[in-house]
């Protein structure tokens, strides 16, 4: 019972799961969760004080103010790897350590407006961006290195909505049980 608990608050919305056939409705609302991400995390978080802020969402988490930054620094890179899709024939992309940069000062004690304000402008680049590709494009790939596994443009725009959803969850539900609502 424990790792199922466990399991659900390190996964509030389970996995990512990419259809087969990724429908141009499909791609429409993952594109409208990374336009409405920012204003979303911007309201939930705005209220709360340091304390809060440097809570874990779970045991042996990172705090709300490390998944903030976090949410930052890896969709900078899911941006970068759209580009170096768009641009490159099947690049592999450069992977991070995401463990290692939420232990960095600024994923620890920076402001979180860094990062809400990074995210907000990042996600209104982004958003543009994809609007704007052609049916080619959605299917131009990158291979990531960890698993050699290849990556469609058109799968990552999923990966980051869910990515978004993911982490608002971890947020929300802390709040939640918090009484921080």
């Amino acid at each position: 019972m424990k790792s199922n608990t466990l399991d659900t608050l390190k996964y509030p919305i389970g996995h990512f799961s990419c259809p087969k056939e990724i429908s141009k409705e499909q791609l429409h609302n993952w594109i409208l969760v990374l336009e409405n991400f920012p204003k979303k995390l911007q309201d939930l978080v705005v209220n709360l004080n340091d304390t809060q802020l440097n809570t874990p969402y779970r045991p042996e988490g990172w705090s709300v103010r490390q998944l903030i930054h976090h949410i930052a620094d890896s969709h900078h890179h899911s941006y970068t790897r759209f580009k170096w899709s768009l641009t490159e024939d099947k690049p592999v992309i450069k992977a991070y350590e995401e463990k290692d940069w939420a232990m960095l000062i600024d994923a620890t004690t920076a402001p979180i407006v860094l990062s809400l304000n990074y995210i907000t402008a990042l996600h209104a680049k982004m958003v543009y961006l994809l609007n704007a590709l052609s049916v080619e494009q959605l299917q131009l790939e990158f291979i990531h290195p960890a698993d050699s596994s290849t990556v469609s443009v058109a799968e990552n725009i999923g990966r980051y909505a869910w990515h978004s959803n993911h982490h608002y969850a971890h947020i929300e539900n802390l709040c939640k049980r918090e009484g921080w609502l």
